[in-house]
């Protein structure tokens, strides 16, 4: 068996694009990934594609192999998107040797620790505010309909949910996203008052409606600096954080702000590789580490973890992508010991459903991991063609 070709499919997914690797062999069997080319990774199909005369032709059982060439044909500039165009490929290639063998990757692995999966449901009301059109629903424009948000997800069975800060306090409702450069505050990423109020009205919203036993998570992104970080934990001191998530490059920093927070601090979502765990995990700067799967490869992910495991830190997911994501997901924290908690998008694209050949299953707040070869679902390559790319 050998590898034969590799293509790239794209489905408009809303306000964004789902991006799909396909890998066929010369037996016919085809495996698929999930990647995209946002935040920071505008080009990756580029990258990608100039990756694949490396790839094609080779054995694809030998995905050791196969990744650890593209890494040194790559090492002049390692990480970034050139790590993120060797995971899609790596991932597509577990799922033909999963399917090959007749097994589920995870077993490729040592087999699961667990069937069900404790999830959060990601990005609540963020979407719901910025995108709404896109995802079917009314905008969110007051925080007591933030509060009703907060009742009906735990109505549908859900112990955890994360959020953003939501500006519902200004004439135009939005999200806060000055680090991204989306709005004001950029480039200086202070934290000023009016958005620490915001930050507590958004909790106070989703605690009063969602109930003192909800797992309720807080993203910052990159927002602050280290110390507008320090003022939002203090803000969010009264809320009883399941963690406070932010992201930041300065290992020490980070542990500035873990030590003087009130909550458990999560992060690492951005970082790629062990080379760029070890110095965060060196300095104690996480409670729990967010692992991104589809950037990192689920291989190198696993051994991410394994690292983290030495330092008693936990993982995560970082999952705000299509189904595949998240089957692909599923299988990392099926296999760890040290898992904390999944991350899923709830609110998408109406159409999501349709670009997959089964759906994942979701029961009373858990992810239930698929049993099938492979990753255990396919892309149906009639609905993404049903559904051109942005």
């Amino acid at each position: 068996m050998k590898i034969k070709r590799i293509d790239d499919l794209h489905a408009n997914a809303g306000w964004r694009n789902f991006s799909f690797l396909r890998i066929e062999t010369t037996d016919g069997i085809v495996g698929w990934s999930e990647y995209t080319e946002a935040d920071g990774s505008r080009g990756l199909t580029g990258i990608i594609k100039g990756l694949s005369d490396l790839v094609i032709g080779q054995d694809p059982h030998r995905i050791q192999y196969i990744t650890s060439h593209l890494a040194s044909r790559t090492v002049q500039a390692p990480g970034g998107v050139n790590q993120r165009a060797i995971a899609a490929i790596e991932n597509a290639l577990l799922d033909i040797k999963g399917k090959s063998l007749g097994v589920p990757v995870y077993d490729l692995l040592g087999g699961k620790v667990r069937d069900r999966l404790p999830v959060y449901f990601s990005h609540c009301g963020t979407y719901r505010v910025r995108n709404h059109e896109a995802v079917g629903v009314p905008q969110l424009r007051t925080y007591d309909q933030v509060a009703k948000l907060g009742e009906w997800v735990k109505s549908q069975g859900f112990k955890a949910l994360k959020t953003n800060i939501l500006r519902l306090d200004c004439a135009e409702p939005s999200v806060y996203g000055a680090g991204f450069g989306r709005t004001a505050g950029h480039p200086e990423l202070n934290s000023p008052r009016d958005v620490l109020i915001a930050t507590q009205r958004t909790l106070a919203a989703f605690r009063e409606g969602a109930g003192p036993d909800m797992g309720l998570h807080l993203d910052t992104n990159y927002n602050f600096k280290t110390a507008g970080y320090l003022k939002i934990a203090q803000a969010v001191e009264p809320y009883d954080l399941a963690w406070l998530e932010l992201d930041t490059w300065d290992p020490q920093g980070l542990a500035v702000i873990r030590n003087k927070a009130p909550c458990p601090i999560a992060s690492l979502e951005s970082v790629i590789h062990r080379r760029g765990f070890r110095p965060f995990l060196d300095a104690y700067s996480v409670d729990v580490a967010i692992v991104d799967i589809i950037w990192n490869g689920l291989f190198e992910s696993v051994k991410i973890a394994a690292m983290a495991d030495a330092y008693e830190v936990n993982c995560a997911p970082h999952n705000y992508y299509g189904h595949l994501s998240s089957v692909i997901g599923a299988h990392f924290c099926a296999t760890i010991p040290n898992f904390a908690v999944m991350e899923i998008d709830i609110d998408s694209a109406p159409w999501r459903d349709e670009l997959v050949t089964a759906v994942p299953t979701l029961e009373n707040g858990d992810f239930i991991v698929p049993t099938a070869p492979g990753w255990g679902i396919d892309i149906d390559e009639r609905g993404v063609a049903k559904h051109p790319p942005r």
